[in-house]
């Protein structure tokens, strides 16, 4: 009649005081269910042979199992009764979604006249558990992401002054050929426009994601290449400009979606793991960056760069797309295959693929009912979260510090070279959000967020104090060198604070915190908040800095920090541990 699998679980101790396990069997509903437990309290011989039948009916949108389990009771137990359907008396319905696995061995009920034959029975072990080796792959896949944006967030310094070299050295000689010539408004605009080109793409990302997440990654890694190996043959500036805009455009969309993408395909357990490891990529390709950029120009470093898209495309091109964007377009085959390649070939996905499906149809239903609530109000705390955390990360002084970590140290240092101690930050930095990587997953979202707020303003202000301290002492003809360590010590507490809360834990609420359907948008606007943040933080370092100082302005950024410890206090919640589907009714009030 059909396939049976048995699995040694256990059973309900209800049945009898002492039972023992002895079998259970798994497979298609079959039409008339009662026909099916008549033959097998027959053939199972219930009548004195004190084997009791218990069933087990599971019926979701994807497919309707039986689960049969046959059970020998102690000995002085008597045989149990069986109803006037077929049905034992005492059966147990439960809810566990079976998904169907391939059989190592067949097992048939061969009906007779009156009554079956013979059943035999064959082992075929399943486990509910998902393994993690292929999301770990997939985010190791995704990484390349953001190590090409790390690579290209760490260009501009090594290529600014390769530019500057060549042009000094240029004029020494006489010979301009094949030289760029830059203004130092120019070499700001090369910093800066790779910014403002993230800016736009973080909105048209959140569009392109309607797409799937994986086509967009294929499309995007290809412009993201070629904006690179542009800039290897630029023959002008403007050619620079350029390429670091589109380089820019398309660094925020792998970033944006590769991070949704981890969001989709992870296990509450590791979710937030995985996405730190997008984080720690980043950070070590600024490390590439500075490391290769002292010994290669600029024309061969953005060569070595425009590798990193390339394995990008061809590492996503084996990936499948995420399960909830395929549940979300109607795809419920594709989304069943993919959630399988992701929790492993034997992990039970019918449970969490149901969720998702049920996930979906309601949003579809509430945004039908309730076209105006949930076309807006159903996003609006996501949005005010994550939105929220972006510009208090931005404007906390950690992109400005990032682009001028020399000259800043170079006014605070009295006889430490500037350039080591922005060495010893970029590696705390990695080390950081190493550790932030298993942090996230055990100790909290929100403790390491409030931690975060908590000694990044407290680093601020002690380095603050000290540049206003030693520039009082300086107006008057001292240095104090003998205390170059302080400012060193206030940058890596600093460091440590932001790489391990507010830097992951912003980015990866983005994934947890949108409904399914709105994942896209909200992603868009986070990020485009971020990247215009970004922008202008690193614009206006200047101009605070001749307004208020350097001590000025790091007690600004100081009070910002303060501020977004109030921020988080108040309204971010705790999603550690939690599935995406809880998350989004609580966000939407249900």
């Amino acid at each position: 009649m059909s396939d049976l699998e048995w699995n040694p679980t256990d059973f309900s101790p209800e049945l009898c005081p002492r039972f023992e396990p002895q079998e259970k069997y798994r497979f298609p509903a079959p039409r008339d269910y009662s026909i099916l437990c008549t033959q097998l309290r027959d053939g199972g011989g219930a009548e004195g042979s004190g084997l009791h039948m218990t069933s087990t009916v599971v019926e979701t949108s994807f497919t309707k199992t039986h689960t049969l389990s046959r059970v020998r009771p102690c000995r002085g137990c008597a045989p149990h009764s069986w109803n006037a359907d077929g049905h034992c008396s005492n059966i147990e319905t439960t809810c566990e979604p079976v998904i169907a696995a391939k059989p190592k061995v067949r097992t048939q009920i061969v009906n007779g006249d009156t009554k079956p034959q013979r059943a035999t029975t064959s082992v075929l072990v399943s486990t509910s558990q998902p393994h993690y080796i292929s999301q770990v792959l997939a985010a190791l896949a995704l990484a390349l992401g953001p190590l090409a944006a790390g690579l290209g967030k760490g260009y501009s310094s090594p290529a600014i002054a390769s530019l500057q070299e060549k042009q000094q050295f240029a004029i020494h000689t006489g010979n301009f050929t094949n030289i760029l010539t830059i203004s130092p408004q120019q070499a700001s605009w090369v910093a800066s426009l790779s910014l403002l080109g993230a800016l736009f793409g973080g909105m048209f990302g959140g569009i392109a994601m309607k797409f799937g997440r994986r086509k967009v990654l294929l499309i995007t890694s290809i412009p993201f290449s070629a904006s690179w190996l542009v800039t290897v043959f630029a023959k002008n500036i403007e050619m620079m400009f350029a390429t670091g805009f589109v380089g820019g455009f398309c660094c925020a969309i792998v970033l944006m979606v590769s991070q949704v993408y981890i969001s989709e395909i992870a296990v509450a357990d590791i979710r937030g793991c995985l996405s730190a490891v997008l984080k720690i990529f980043g950070h070590v390709g600024v490390l590439i960056s500075f490391a290769v950029g002292a010994y290669l120009d600029w024309r061969e470093l953005a060569m070595v760069i425009s590798c990193a898209p390339l394995v990008l495309f061809i590492s996503v091109a084996y990936m499948p797309e995420t399960p909830s964007y395929l549940v979300l377009v109607g795809k419920e085959q594709e989304a069943a295959r993919s959630l399988q390649w992701f929790r492993g070939p034997q992990a039970d996905v019918g449970k969490e693929l149901l969720i998702i499906r049920n996930n979906v149809l309601a949003a579809h239903s509430d945004r039908f009912n309730n076209p105006g609530k949930h076309g807006l109000i159903s996003i609006l705390n996501p949005i005010l979260i994550t939105c929220g955390l972006m510009v208090f990360q931005r404007f906390s002084g950690a992109n400005a510090f990032n682009s001028y970590a020399v000259s800043i140290f170079r006014q605070t240092f009295g006889g430490m070279d500037p350039h080591s101690g922005a060495v010893a930050v970029a590696f705390v930095q990695l080390l950081s959000s190493l550790l932030s990587g298993l942090l996230i997953d055990t100790v909290g979202r929100l403790p390491l967020l409030i931690a975060s707020s908590v000694f990044m303003s407290m680093a601020l202000a002690g380095f603050g104090s000290f540049a206003y301290y030693d520039n009082v002492h300086r107006s008057r003809g001292y240095v104090v060198a003998q205390y170059d360590w302080i400012p060193l010590l206030c940058v890596l507490v600093f460091t440590i604070a932001f790489s391990m809360g507010i830097s992951p834990i912003s980015w990866l609420l983005i994934g947890e915190l949108f409904p399914l359907e709105y994942r896209g948008l909200g992603s868009a606007l986070a990020t485009s908040f971020s990247y215009a943040g970004a922008f202008i933080s690193v614009k206006t370092f200047v101009d605070f800095q001749e307004m208020f100082g350097l001590h000025g302005a790091f007690w600004f950024y100081s009070a910002v920090s303060i501020g977004s410890l109030c921020f988080i206090v108040c309204f971010v919640p705790e999603t550690k541990g939690k599935d995406l589907s809880e998350m989004n009714s609580r966000n939407q009030g249900t």
